[in-house]
């Protein structure tokens, strides 16, 4: 994992190595002034020497510019490289997200992405800077401390340098709670960002059903967990920190108690007693840098490794000769399809299904929920990967099919209409982005909500709110049809279309949909029977599989569970 963190350091590593060198350079000055005070006291003040005391202070003043520089390049270079390196973990994230499978989304809460996208990756930003840089400064003082306190007196170097391993083995035994602490502290945050964003998002529901105090007890409760979360991770910190510390006294007191004896036997000087001190207190600092840090070091690399289990996770599977299709003609054949969701210990929702569906011929799934309709649409562009059995369009096994041509043969209408936050024109163009505005306009024209768009006063480039909350359901519908209008796909799904739609606007929006269905295989999952009363074929599809097929007529001659169906339907149509 650390090769891992330390490869999105290459294409910075010119900003990297000016970082350290100033940082080196840095260390370097601050190993002088303890010996430059140590001369002074020994030699220039004793000797009368004012000539080299004012030269040494001007020296010491040329460092003192010189670091000051240096930390401003330390200090705004080295964050511009964190926030690089950030930029590019976030590029990385959102590319493996682009591709990580369905069911990944299925089982992971849109909070909880968002937490490790933005917080996780804003720690591992202050990681990148200060992490290496402090380390190095660290390192480099305390190494050059001690060796200097050797040239004053190698004795009291050793009894500095026999404190110090006591002090890593502490740091090091300690690693492992709080990695452990401060793993479940990211998972809690993640999770009051999710029960945050679905509360945010469900706020008209919520204030609908007057379930505003069933929100805060959720809400109170996840912010419990992240409290508890966060307390036993800064515990975790609290015994590291002042563990470290009391090493850190206990190694200056040990420092003062021998350098003081020393001098007072006459084994050092006054200057050397002086430089000695200091160097101790530069050993020291260092010391109560790296605690310091500890927790930025402890919470980033938490933070990484939470973003190498994203970066690790299986993206959709490619075929290896997997081929690019043109225009799909629209021959659909299922054979002996079984399917089961991920991570689900039920039953096959579907198993051993066969079936075809030809060129241009509209097919109508239906049947109770939970059948497997919804399910089979989504197994038609690869949405999900089979258990066993084969789809094949066009005669072609649609796994050895590269996803991108796939699906840029399919079209989708789906009952829940998502919206991007953005303009109308935006947002019909994702049916083909290299669209012109006359082709986006042609498109809306057909789904018949052009002259609505016009009489808005920005007409194209109205705003339509977060997931089109400006716009009423039908409204949001003909946008979608518009979308797959503009995307001419020869293969069209219609999951439920119009099932959410009162019966004028159904009306209204079925007339779009018949103009879009025409010369395209289309397949259709409605709950509303009249809607499907001229496909060339209905499938009635149960837990058990396809029960029934035909057209419309025969199944109701059948007298079997489409007329049984059907007729329940008409009958609640006719009390109404």
């Amino acid at each position: 994992m650390i090769r891992k963190f330390f490869s999105y350091y290459k294409p910075h590593m010119k900003l990297f190595v000016i970082d350290m060198i100033c940082a080196l350079i840095v260390a370097g000055c601050n190993l002088f002034y303890p010996r430059i005070a140590g001369n002074i006291i020994n030699y220039y003040v004793p000797d009368g020497n004012l000539r080299l005391l004012l030269i040494w202070g001007g020296v010491l003043l040329l460092i003192y510019i010189v670091k000051a520089l240096l930390n401003f390049v330390i200090q705004y270079w080295g964050h511009i490289m964190g926030v690089r390196i950030q930029a590019d973990m976030r590029r990385d994230f959102f590319y493996r997200i682009q591709k990580l499978p369905f069911s990944y989304f299925d089982e992971n809460k849109t909070g909880t992405i968002m937490s490790r996208i933005i917080n996780d990756l804003n720690e591992i930003a202050e990681l990148a800077h200060h992490g290496p840089e402090d380390l190095f400064l660290s390192v480099i003082s305390l190494v050059g401390a001690l060796v200097l306190v050797g040239f004053i007196n190698i004795y009291l170097s050793l009894i500095i340098l026999a404190i110090i391993p006591l002090m890593l083995w502490f740091a090091i035994s300690r690693r492992h709670q709080m990695m452990s602490t401060f793993r479940t502290m990211r998972k809690e945050t993640g999770e009051i960002n999710a029960e945050v964003e679905s509360a945010v998002s469900g706020i008209r529901v919520s204030r609908a059903y007057t379930a505003s105090q069933h929100e805060l007890a959720k809400f109170d409760d996840a912010n419990n967990r992240f409290q508890i979360a966060r307390a036993k991770a800064y515990k975790a910190m609290g015994i590291f920190g002042s563990g470290m510390m009391f090493f850190s006294d206990m190694l200056y007191l040990v420092a003062i108690v021998a350098g003081g004896l020393f001098f007072y036997y006459g084994e050092i000087d006054s200057g050397g007693f002086t430089s000695y001190i200091l160097y101790v207190t530069m050993i020291i600092s260092p010391i109560r840098t790296l605690t310091a840090i500890f927790e930025s070091i402890q919470s980033g690399m938490t933070g990484f490794q939470r973003f190498d289990e994203i970066m690790c996770h299986p993206v959709e599977e490619e075929d290896p000769d997997a081929v690019d299709v043109d225009k799909l003609e629209g021959d659909i054949s299922f054979r002996h399809v079984c399917f089961r969701y991920s991570g689900s210990k039920e039953e096959l929702v579907l198993n051993d299904v066969s079936f075809d569906i030809k060129k241009s011929h509209t097919v109508a799934l239906v049947g109770p929920s939970g059948g497997g309709k919804t399910t089979m649409c989504h197994l038609i562009p690869r949405f999900y990967e089979l258990q066993s059995g084969n789809i094949y369009i066009d005669g072609i096994d649609i796994r050895t099919i590269s996803r991108l041509s796939l699906r840029k043969n399919i079209g989708i209408v789906a009952q829940d209409v998502f919206l991007f936050g953005g303009t109308i024109r935006e947002n019909i163009a994702y049916g083909n982005l290299d669209a012109t505005d006359e082709e986006i306009i042609q498109a809306a024209r057909k789904a018949n909500i052009h002259d609505y768009i016009m009489s808005l006063p920005d007409g194209y480039e109205t705003q339509v709110g977060e997931r089109g909350v400006k716009l009423s359901g039908g409204q949001k519908q003909r946008i979608s049809i518009a979308r797959a209008f503009l995307k001419n796909p020869p293969i069209l799904i219609l999951d439920e279309a119009t099932s959410a739609l009162d019966n004028i606007t159904e009306m209204q929006i079925q007339h779009s949909l018949e103009e879009l269905s025409k010369g395209r295989t289309t397949i259709v999952v409605a709950h509303r029977l009249s809607t499907i009363k001229n496909a060339d074929e209905i499938l009635v599809v149960t837990k058990d599989g396809i029960a029934e097929r035909g057209t419309h007529d025969e199944l109701l001659e059948k007298g079997g569970f489409y007329a049984h169906l059907y007729n329940n339907q008409f009958k609640d149509f006719e009390r109404n």
